[in-house]
């Protein structure tokens, strides 16, 4: 397998803090690396790295030649002004470069022929220059075609017409899905994502996990989404507190083998202060006798000799409990008839809605739809155009807002800023939650401003948890925290008392937290009858498509409610149908999929140990290798049938059923 890259004894420092020391990596083609770790451990640092953007304070990366390399970190400060699809197509590179110089020796070769006083030989010069640019062109748009640009763009929730808007148009977030479609479209041999779901909706989440998933090039992945990291990585390297290690797997066989590892570890280590305690013993008894010195100076060398077992230390772990909150009312929460405009751009169009206690409601949608916009109208953070919100005199609402950084002062410490909004809190409370949330007694009293992204997240937190109220809205909580973090914070929402509404694209935290499901589309919200896998199956087939973003596109014009209502029972009953054929069949791809990649890694464990040559000393378990080896590929081919036909069926009724719409 083909090297892309190399990092060759590593060292880091950033603000005096060491981050690798001596670090060597291997990067093959068609790796696909998860990094993992607390924010700040060196996962972004070691993205730049790669991508060439700051330089190690020893050793050295390599990049091979001909390897290009795809960076998307988590923000970008500055956008060229031009169309989106122009964006996107012109970043493959020589492309503007060889359009350039076509357009150049087109001139030249009509300025030639006007002239009429040119030779043959600089005619025919000028013209094969001008075909040679056109063969060039030509297999680059082979390769680098218009419909693979067209089709990542619509992937990644981008319509037809926004194809020709400025990017000086669009949000921020609009702006980075841009950047992403443009690494996509250019197929780099090292592809460097730092947090790429942050600015994606469901629907495209689960188009780009697709896209990745086939990618076949090498990737490097920092994500908090625990799911999507395990469908896209098959190596894990950690960041962690005994220094940066690899493992084979994605993100849940690595846990499962640091569970494994513990135990070993501890035995072997006691095995080996046994030992050495013998060791000394005999050192200690026969030192000072004659006749033993040649055993005893044995017993020493030995010693010397002797490894030493590296335990996993504990690393420290944020450690979130949200308090006892006050009742409330059995109804905290009512809207009725809640419209919201913006001018002619209609985000919510008479919605009706209420929780009740102990409720936790994921709000899902395309990016655009309205969610953000609903939670702030709930925190009354925004006036409604019309409707009203009914809190009850019991309901105390608390909002965590997505661009949670805006909302901070930057001049402020981090103890300043969290005891200014928690009016009432003792000091003790508010450090005791910082502390919890990892600021010891110096990180209490850094600025705000200095703080990175992942602390500036457990500030706000920390705001929240302090005083959090019964009515808790979260917009993207989990945007810019570690897996760590994400996991506790999980935990934590998971013993809330009080009613949860929370908006965000992170499968594996609405899946444990989630007690029902709001779709947001087309200015209305809607109870979701089925799973979260259901409507993940309904965004795939775009159902529910990516297609009303306010800050890009017009939102289509009223329908009347009765036509609405008539729309949304057809397209449920069609979600039911569809879902009630194809989730068999999908769900036994599924399965094949997960028996075959598991029977290819005993199949490769097996020959791994075989070719070791002390196990031809052991026939008992040569012989147990190789029977397990034959069943294991016995049982692959029959695995690798079945998928075929499952394969098969399942496209068979996706055209059948597409030939009925």
């Amino acid at each position: 397998m083909s090297t892309a890259a190399a990092i060759d004894d590593v060292s880091l420092a950033l603000g005096g803090e060491v981050l690798f020391d001596g670090l060597s990596l291997q990067v093959h083609q068609g790796d696909h690396i998860g990094l993992v770790g607390p924010n700040g451990s060196g996962k972004s640092s070691l993205l730049r790295l790669l991508a060439g953007t700051i330089e190690p304070d020893a050793g050295r990366v390599r990049k091979l030649p001909g390897v290009r390399i795809g960076f998307l970190p988590q923000e970008i400060e500055s956008f060229p002004d031009e169309p989106v699809f122009s964006f996107v197509y012109d970043s493959v590179p020589e492309r503007p470069e060889l359009r350039d110089r076509l357009a150049r020796a087109e001139h030249e070769l009509a300025t030639l022929e006007r002239s009429g006083n040119a030779n043959e030989d600089e005619l025919v010069e000028a013209a094969s220059e001008v075909a040679e640019l056109h063969e060039r062109i030509a297999a680059l748009d082979a390769r680098f075609s218009e419909h693979d640009a067209k089709r990542i763009l619509h992937g990644l929730g981008f319509e037809q017409g926004d194809h020709q808007r400025p990017l000086s148009e669009l949000s921020g977030g609009w702006k980075m899905r841009a950047v992403l479609a443009s690494l996509l479209f250019q197929k780099p041999g090292l592809l460097l994502l730092d947090e790429p779901t942050n600015h994606l909706d469901m629907p495209s989440v689960a188009w780009f996990s697709k896209f990745l998933r086939s990618y076949d090039q090498a990737l490097f992945l920092v994500s908090h989404d625990r799911e999507f990291l395990n469908e896209q990585v098959n190596r894990v390297v950690s960041f962690e507190p005994e220094g940066v290690r690899t493992f084979r797997g994605n993100y849940e066989q690595y846990l499962e083998q640091r569970d494994e590892e513990r135990p070993v570890l501890e035995n072997r280590a006691q095995n080996l202060d046994r030992e050495k305690a013998h060791l000394e013993q005999f050192v200690r008894r026969f030192r000072a006798k004659a006749s033993k010195a040649a055993q005893v100076q044995s017993r020493v060398r030995k010693l010397e000799k002797m490894d030493t077992v590296e335990l996993h230390r504990s690393a420290r772990h944020a450690q979130l409990v949200f308090p006892a909150t006050e009742r409330g009312a059995r109804i905290p929460m009512r809207v009725d008839d809640l419209s919201k405009s913006y001018g002619d751009k209609v985000v919510l169009d008479n919605v009706s809605l209420s929780v009740e206690r102990g409720d936790r409601v994921a709000i899902v949608g395309p990016n655009g739809a309205g969610k953000t916009t609903l939670l702030k109208i709930l925190a009354g953070e925004i006036e409604v155009t019309a409707g009203r919100v009914h809190l009850p005199g019991l309901s105390n609402v608390r909002y965590f807002a997505q661009h949670h950084a805006e909302a901070l002062s930057l001049d402020r410490t981090v103890l300043q800023e969290v005891a200014y909004a928690s009016e009432g809190a003792s000091n003790e409370r508010i450090r005791g939650v910082l502390g919890a949330l990892l600021f010891d007694d110096l990180g209490v009293d850094k600025r705000v401003s200095v703080l990175s992204g992942g602390e500036r997240a457990r500030v706000a937190l920390a705001k929240i948890l302090v005083r959090p109220g019964n009515v808790l809205l979260m917009d993207e909580p989990t945007n810019h925290l570690d897996l760590e973090t994400t996991e506790a914070l999980t935990e934590a929402l998971s013993t809330y008392d009080g009613t949860l509404l929370f908006v965000s694209h992170n499968r594996a935290f609405i899946r444990q937290l989630a007690t029902k499901l709001w779709v947001v589309h087309d200015g209305m919200v809607e109870s979701y009858a089925g799973t979260l896998d259901d409507y993940i199956w309904s965004c795939q087939d775009r159902e529910i498509a990516p297609a009303t973003d306010a800050a890009i596109r017009p939102v289509a014009q009223k329908k009347g409610r009765q036509a609405r209502k008539e729309e949304r029972r057809k397209a449920a009953e069609l979600r039911t149908r569809r879902n009630q054929q194809l989730r068999p069949l999908e769900e036994r791809v599924h399965e094949l999929e997960e028996s075959i990649a598991r029977l290819e890694r005993l199949v490769a464990d097996h020959n791994e140990e075989l070719s070791r040559p002390e196990i031809y000393d052991d026939a008992e378990r040569r012989d147990e290798l190789l029977q397990g080896v034959r069943e294991a590929q016995k049982d692959l081919e029959q695995a690798f049938e079945e998928w075929t036909e499952t394969q098969q069926q399942l496209e068979a009724l996706h055209s059948e059923l597409a030939a009925q719409d």
